[in-house]
């Protein structure tokens, strides 16, 4: 329209009930998106707005998915995203970047998974090894960096920092307290003061919310201990 937004959706499919359901979803969607916004739906939309599809049935929204994209770059009079595609399934002429795709918005892990969002590998079977080398290179592709290893300076400084924040002025409200003695490896040394120094729970209170806590903010492999006062 005017406002360069989606006025009206159509769709033509001869596929089973999951792929009209799909197709019907998406057009539902996206009225009123601009083609910005609509190349932002991703098949995982279309399954969550139909309330979730079959493992099984997936490809269905996947194929939707694909719809959408050739017919805005129809209507933009784009060329096609992938020129340098491969053929990997020849059987249902599924593509290396498809795949790809499949695989790294829908953290797939499976040739079985990969077949059941996209339909490679469902016929003869002589693709699932190049679908099982795709699959373990975008995998790999996107573990998370090392996170580097925190200085003893700056667990110290953290620790403080989670202490005074978070957990001393929750103690004192109920007029115990605590003071960081330590700082040894994992292992974070205090003393309790005041309320929590005779109260019967303290040990519970220091592993069930300090303890937590400090977990929580600075490492889950920290361990309070307590020292004598």
């Amino acid at each position: 329209d005017e406002n360069k937004r989606i006025q009206e959706a159509k769709f033509k499919t001869f596929g089973c009930a999951s792929a009209i359901a799909s197709s019907s979803a998406l057009t539902e969607m996206i009225k009123g998106m601009t083609l910005e916004e609509a190349q932002k739906v991703t098949n995982q939309d279309i399954a969550t707005y139909l309330g979730g599809l079959p493992e099984e049935k997936m490809h269905c929204s996947v194929m939707g998915k694909e719809a959408l994209e050739k017919a805005i770059e129809n209507y933009q009079g784009a060329p096609a995203k992938e020129p340098g595609a491969q053929i990997v399934c020849e059987c249902f002429g599924v593509t290396d970047r498809e795949i790809e795709r499949a695989v790294r918005e829908n953290n797939l892990t499976t040739v079985e998974d990969v077949t059941n969002y996209t339909k490679a590998g469902g016929g003869c079977g002589n693709c699932h090894d190049a679908i099982r080398q795709i699959i373990e290179r975008v995998r790999a592709e996107a573990k998370p960096a090392a996170t580097p290893k925190m200085t003893n300076i700056q667990k110290i400084r953290m620790i403080e920092e989670a202490l005074e924040r978070e957990i001393r002025p929750s103690l004192k409200h109920d007029g115990g307290d605590i003071e960081l003695i330590d700082v040894v490896g994992n292992r974070v040394i205090v003393a309790v003061r005041g309320a929590c120094a005779v109260c019967k729970a303290s040990e519970s209170t220091l592993k069930l919310f300090v303890e937590a806590k400090l977990r929580e903010l600075v490492s889950p492999d920290l361990i309070i201990e307590e020292v004598a006062p």
